[in-house]
Formats: structure tokens, C-alpha cells, sequence
């Protein structure tokens, strides 16, 4: 299909919103999930603590929220496409608050799971809703580059904010999203969902099952391997007998879809190993204090997310395989500089290639999934590239804890 003809079939099949209000609502609306998810990476101990578990196990936490949001995202793009914007919008507001609550008052660890897994839901509703109005990559790339610098700013703010409140208001941050959400609704006109074809349970459950198992695999592969394969080959044959179910056969058949959610996946699971393993580095390398490691990683992760946008708004300009040259590249440089430097601040280097790589990555590689499948399944398409991305949010801080906390 030609540019002008998918231009034309955008502007003529229906879609759940009809227009966009301003990127910064949009960016408010999606990007203080990244600083909640981020917040626990310098107060573990703390947490485990106040919990009484060990260091190792509170990681759970942040496992439970990365499961949440690769499994939410999909359920919520669901939503929108079936639903329309206000109910999507609705149902994450409502997940958020819920979950606020639960990380405010529970005084378990499993409750708490609970609460941050509320949140992530929520926020992947939130994120999905601003992705699918952004419409371009130079917007998209503001969303993005929000991640990036909220993320950022997550561990420093979220170690702060433990010393001199509560490490539970650290993880209630991601409530900063619901101050858009009137104005997200005042500013996009709605429009009628794009489906009314009966929810796929049976493709819902496979998708999500088969996630859990992936989310699993770096602390249980010998189990969730095999489950994630069974998983996969039930999904594929469901999606062929079900073409146009919870996971569109016409998006999974998509070649720019496939790379980019695998390239997105890799780029965001070395990001986040990255993001977990530094400050532990730094800290068994040097005698820096734990609020000059979070300065020192903002300040990184500050760089890499800004210079990401550049990427982003050139990549108009620019051709797909170099695009993708550049992320490659700047991704592998990431984890082999932190793998060899002997020197302690090229870590800090190494964050923000990390992130650079991971957000840059994340707003190119989603506008061009989402304008390579057909408009009413833009939606879904965003959804399931998140769940890629989110995927490596789960592998991760899991990596990490292997590598640096022990298990």
C-alpha cells in the first residue's frame, strides 16, 4: 500500500478519536508512569525494610508493576478500540486511584504488589490513550522523550521523597497522569468505537498468559519457557482461526511491526537491566553517597532522553534502515561499555546511551508499527507494541537482581 493510499484510508475509516488535544496534555497524561516505575530503583532497601523481606524479594514490586503494564496495555488498547476514548479513559483513572490506595495503606507485601500492579494498569490505559492521539512521530517523540526524562528524574526523586515523607508516596506518583485526564477529554472529539465485533476472551486470555510466562522467564526459565512456547503456539493458532480478534492477524503479519516490537523489546530490557545495575555498580566501585549516584544517573538519563527527541523529530528525514543503524549501534554500546570500563563515570555514559537507544527507539519504532497496519487496528497496534516494550520492563530489573542483588 502506497503513502498517499494509507493516508487516505486514515482519513476515511474511523478511528476512536477523531482529533488531538495539545502534546503536553498528552505527555502529562502518560509520562508520570515512567516516573513511578522508576522511583524504586535507589529505595529497595529501604522498602524491604519497612516490609520485612529481603532486598531481592521486594524486586518483586517492581516486577509485579513491569507485569502489569506489559499485560495491561494490550487489555486497555482493547478498550479503546471497542470502547472509545472516555470509557478508556474512565477505566484508568479508576485503576490508578485504586491502586494509589492500596501502596498508600497496605502494610504486606502482597498487598502492595497488588496496589502497583492497579497503578500499571491504569497508567497503560493512560499511555495508550496519549500514543494512539499523538499521530506523528515529531509528537510521539515528545511523549516519548517525556519517558525518558520523567524516568530520569524517577530514582533521585523517589529516593527524596522516601527521606523525608514516605517511600509509599514514591510509588503513588503515577496519580501526576490523572491532572490531564479533563483535559485529554475537553480537547479530543469522540467518535464512535471502531469495532462491534464480540470480544475475544479466549485471545485475550492466550495474550495474557503468554506474557505472564515471558515476564517469568529471567527468575523461573525452566518453567516459563516451556509455558511461553505452548503459549505462543496456542495464541498463533487461535489468531488464524480468529483473524480479527483481541491480537489482529493483519498486525502480527505486519514485517514493520515485527522488527519494530522486537527491536523495541531488546532496546527497553537492556535499558532497564542498565537502569538497576549502575547504581549497584557505582556503589560497589566508588564512595559516591546514594544521592550523588541518583544525581549522577539524572544527569545522564537527563542527556540521553533529551538528545533522544532529536532523533525522533529527524527521523521524518531520514530512512528506516538508518534509523534503525543508529539504534542498534548506540544500543549495543550501552551494555558493552558498562560490561567493560573499568572507569566508574563511564557508566553514567553508558545510562545515557542506555536511554538514549531505549526512547528514541520507542517513539520512531511506534509511529512507524502504527502507520504500517490499517487504521481501525492502530489502536491494538500501539497496545501490542507497548507489550513489547513493557516486556523488556519486566526482564529487566529481574536481569538485575540476578546479576547484582543475588536471588
Amino acid at each position: 500500500m502506497s503513502l498517499l493510499t494509507r493516508t487516505k484510508a486514515a482519513t476515511t475509516t474511523p478511528s476512536p478519536v477523531a482529533s488531538a488535544p495539545p502534546v503536553l496534555w498528552l505527555a502529562l497524561l502518560a509520562t508520570p508512569v515512567a516516573l513511578s516505575a522508576n522511583s524504586p530503583v535507589l529505595i529497595l532497601p529501604d522498602m524491604a525494610a519497612a516490609l520485612n523481606v529481603r532486598t531481592a524479594t521486594v524486586t518483586w514490586i517492581v516486577t509485579a508493576f513491569a507485569w502489569a503494564m506489559a499485560v495491561g496495555t494490550p487489555l486497555m488498547a482493547n478498550v479503546l478500540r471497542r470502547r472509545g476514548l472516555r470509557t478508556a479513559l474512565r477505566t484508568s483513572a479508576a485503576a490508578v486511584v485504586a491502586g494509589t490506595v492500596l501502596v498508600a495503606f497496605s502494610p504486606w507485601l502482597p498487598l502492595v504488589m497488588g496496589g502497583r500492579a492497579a497503578q500499571a494498569v491504569g497508567g497503560a490505559g493512560l499511555v495508550t490513550v496519549a500514543m494512539s492521539l499523538a499521530g506523528s512521530a515529531r509528537r510521539m517523540g515528545v511523549i516519548t522523550a517525556g519517558f525518558g526524562v520523567l524516568g530520569a528524574v524517577g530514582p533521585l526523586l523517589g529516593s527524596l521523597i522516601a527521606e523525608t515523607v514516605s517511600w509509599r508516596l514514591s510509588l503513588s506518583v503515577s496519580a501526576l497522569g490523572l491532572l490531564a485526564v479533563p483535559a485529554v477529554l475537553r480537547g479530543a472529539d469522540t467518535a464512535a468505537p471502531t469495532t462491534r465485533t464480540p470480544f475475544d476472551a479466549r485471545g485475550a486470555l492466550l495474550l495474557v498468559l503468554t506474557a505472564t510466562a515471558l515476564v517469568f522467564l529471567p527468575r523461573y526459565p525452566l518453567a516459563a519457557l516451556p509455558a511461553a512456547l505452548l503459549g505462543a503456539v496456542l495464541l498463533g493458532f487461535h489468531v488464524r482461526a480468529v483473524p480479527h480478534g483481541f491480537a489482529p492477524l493483519a498486525v502480527l503479519r505486519s514485517p514493520v511491526f515485527a522488527v519494530s516490537a522486537l527491536l523495541a523489546m531488546a532496546l527497553s530490557t537492556s535499558y532497564f537491566t542498565l537502569l538497576f545495575t549502575i547504581p549497584q555498580l557505582l556503589r560497589d566501585r566508588t564512595d559516591w553517597s546514594t544521592p550523588a549516584i541518583g544525581t549522577g544517573q539524572m544527569v545522564a538519563l537527563l542527556v540521553g532522553s533529551l538528545l533522544s527527541w532529536l532523533l525522533a523529530a529527524a527521523s521524518a528525514r531520514m530512512n528506516r534502515p538508518r534509523v534503525i543503524t543508529i539504534l542498534l549501534v548506540v544500543g549495543a554500546l550501552a551494555p558493552l561499555t558498562t560490561l567493560l570500563t573499568p572507569w566508574a563515570p563511564l557508566l553514567l555514559l553508558a545510562a545515557s546511551l542506555a536511554v538514549f537507544a531505549t526512547t528514541a527507539g520507542n517513539g520512531v519504532l511506534a509511529t512507524s508499527a502504527a502507520q504500517a497496519t490499517p487504521a481501525p487496528d492502530r489502536p491494538t497496534t500501539i497496545g501490542l507494541f507497548n507489550l513489547a516494550y513493557q516486556l523488556g520492563g519486566a526482564f529487566g530489573p529481574a536481569l538485575a537482581a540476578l546479576l547484582t542483588l543475588g536471588t
